[in-house]
């Protein structure tokens, strides 16, 4: 059985205690091992954001603890996070928007962060008019040291993107795969399954408020690199971003929270908790004990450790 824990620390949070991290959104995460990071993140409403690096140890789940890790070269927000399958201690961040001081640049570097020294490295690889920066994106690493980044948009000139581009790890080298119809795309998430199939959840297309409908699922399978649509059945699932997903052990994914458009506050969508089974492309609602359940939040973080899904940080959002 899927149990949920709710470890968060939402931006609207009024009491921060001492040696705890302070409330943020739009951070990146990653889980290495028992140990789910954080990088960056937005630490208030008025878009100042943050270079630390924190991690919840989850080890033991009944006693999880907050650690401080090295900080990042420059203030993060924006992006994302995957763990390298070469050694699955490698954190490597895509994307994203950087600050140095009160200035601010736009990221279409890679950073690494070595999670067993806790050193960063930023490798120099040949960029050229493959992987232009960009935000709003999820990345998925495959077992064979591949990355996955599909779309996003540009921080800098606003344009979307409706590529493919794949980041090879083993070579340090770009690439880039057929485009996606024409449809330029952004804010959903990204799971891959054992299968090699990634699957796209929710998000919106060009346009603000063009949301992807939740029945309509984008897949694309890093073996033949190409794309396909599931159409799923079962309960309606309104459409969303700033959203989390999660693959169970059962082979389901789990979506938690979001909103009905690109803001940091709402409104609210429902369910808040959906679950996609992926062998009979059905969505359900769960029935869960609302007992110590958070408030619906929207641009957290979510991952899945052992029969428990660890949802952290995040915006609170108005309700309906």
């Amino acid at each position: 059985m899927l149990c949920f824990l709710f470890i968060f620390s939402a931006i609207f949070s009024y009491v921060i205690c001492q040696r705890l991290p302070s409330p943020r959104y739009l951070q990146a995460s990653a889980l290495v091992d028992a140990r789910f990071y954080f990088f960056g993140g937005y630490t208030s409403i008025n878009s100042s954001f943050t270079n630390e690096v924190w991690y919840l140890d989850a080890y033991d789940i009944t006693t999880t603890s907050w650690h401080k890790d090295a900080d990042m070269p420059v203030g993060y927000v924006l992006g994302s996070a995957c763990v390298s399958p070469i050694d699955n201690s490698t954190v490597l961040l895509m994307g994203g928007k950087m600050n140095i001081s009160i200035d601010h640049f736009n990221s279409s570097e890679i950073n690494i962060f070595n999670s067993n020294n806790s050193q960063w490295t930023t490798p120099k690889v040949g960029l050229s008019n493959i992987a232009s920066a960009r935000i709003d994106i999820s990345a998925v690493s495959n077992n064979d040291g591949k990355i996955f980044v599909l779309g996003g948009i540009s921080p800098d000139t606003k344009a979307w993107y409706d590529d493919m581009i794949i980041f090879d790890f083993t070579v340090m080298a770009w690439s880039k795969v057929s485009r996606l119809n024409g449809l330029k795309y952004a804010d959903y998430t990204a799971t891959l399954l054992p299968t090699g199939l990634i699957i796209y959840i929710g998000g919106r297309y060009y346009g603000r408020n063009i949301l992807a409908k939740m029945a309509n699922i984008l897949i694309f399978d890093t073996k033949s690199l190409s794309w396909s649509n599931k159409i799923a059945s079962g309960v309606s699932i309104g459409s969303r971003v700033g959203h989390s997903a999660v693959l169970t052990l059962n082979g389901s994914i789990i979506i938690y929270g979001g909103t009905s458009d690109d803001s940091n506050l709402g409104p609210q969508v429902l369910p808040d908790i959906a679950v996609l089974d992926v062998n009979s492309w059905a969505w359900s609602n769960p029935k869960i004990s609302q007992t110590n359940a958070p408030p619906s939040l929207t641009f957290h973080s979510a991952a899945l450790y052992g029969n428990y899904m660890i949802i952290t940080f995040g915006n609170y959002i108005i309700k309906n």
